[in-house]
């Protein structure tokens, strides 16, 4: 009975995906979504009938995308164009996050994304060196994955990392399913969609808003992020430096880190910051060329 339900999560993922497909205002996307594939991760959740959906586009060199928290892989859609042409991209949704199953018996935390972002570079590797791009706190998941595995990761893009500095509380039940059912509200939602980016009178709309929530209707949604919450997020992920090498891009009128997050990226990294001049939380959405030329410059360490 148990894995009837399990495996009925999975199929609820994917109906639900279907069902919103045709839906998507943005074109962009859309057409992401036709990239989107279901792959068998071993080891990784409690049903071993589990999916995971990670989108596979482009030819060339590897770069894994790491999209940010309570988000999905729809957040780099303006910036695969630009990469796809050279590079073969993988954009896993992150486990508990986005589009991904979740199925009873699961528990989520940083160590349980570490677990699944370790399976999907050996999955992918091939023997091959992997270039990371993470965004907000799939920059500290981008660290700490190249730190665990230097001979696998070759270099690493950084665009307004989040979790470097800090500690988060672990939030206890039933604050942490307040706070998750505080973030579906619909008035949450798009106030933190604006505060995002720099100019949210010209760059936020409904495309944005609702991409900002789409994925809040996959089953199991608030259940796995006040998981996450209780087990304390990510935080504290700045040090030590990774080997490979690195750059980072921080929004100039980034309005989601922190001050004192903020100085202490700087104090750290400093020499391999570049600023992006016209954005907020999301230079990949808001400046994609700049981020794209950046990593067209970064030149990968020969790791073996």
């Amino acid at each position: 009975m148990n894995q009837e339900l399990n495996i009925n999560k999975t199929s609820a993922t994917k109906a639900y995906i279907n069902e919103i497909r045709d839906q998507i205002i943005d074109n962009q996307a859309t057409k992401l979504f036709e990239d989107l594939k279901w792959i068998k991760l071993e080891g990784i959740s409690a049903n071993k009938s589990d999916l995971f959906p990670t989108i596979l586009t482009g030819k060339g060199e590897r770069i894994i995308l790491i999209h940010g928290f309570d988000s999905c892989f729809l957040e780099y859609r303006r910036l695969v164009p630009l990469l796809k042409k050279n590079n073969k991209l993988i954009i896993p949704d992150l486990y508990g996050f986005g589009f991904c199953p979740r199925s009873k018996g699961n528990k989520y935390g940083f160590k349980y994304l570490m677990k699944h972002l370790n399976s999907v570079l050996n999955y992918f590797s091939n023997n091959q060196t992997i270039g990371i791009i993470g965004a907000s706190m799939g920059g500290a998941l981008a660290l700490e994955l190249a730190r665990q595995n230097p001979k696998k990761v070759n270099k690493l893009l950084l665009l307004s990392p989040a979790g470097l500095a800090g500690k988060n509380p672990k939030i206890p039940w039933p604050l942490n399913h307040f706070g998750a059912f505080f973030l579906s509200q619909p008035f949450v939602r798009k106030g933190l969609c604006r505060q995002a980016f720099a100019e949210p009178k010209n760059s936020v709309g409904p495309a944005e808003e609702q991409i900002a929530s789409i994925h809040l209707k996959v089953p199991g949604w608030q259940t796995s992020l006040a998981a996450f919450a209780a087990d304390g997020g990510v935080s504290g992920c700045g040090l030590p430096k990774p080997k490979q090498p690195l750059k980072i891009i921080l929004g100039k009128y980034d309005r989601i880190i922190p001050e004192n997050e903020k100085k202490e990226i700087n104090r750290n990294y400093n020499s391999v910051i570049e600023i992006a001049h016209n954005s907020g939380h999301l230079p990949h959405l808001e400046e994609p060329e700049l981020v794209a030329h950046t990593w067209g410059r970064l030149k990968k360490s020969n790791v073996r």
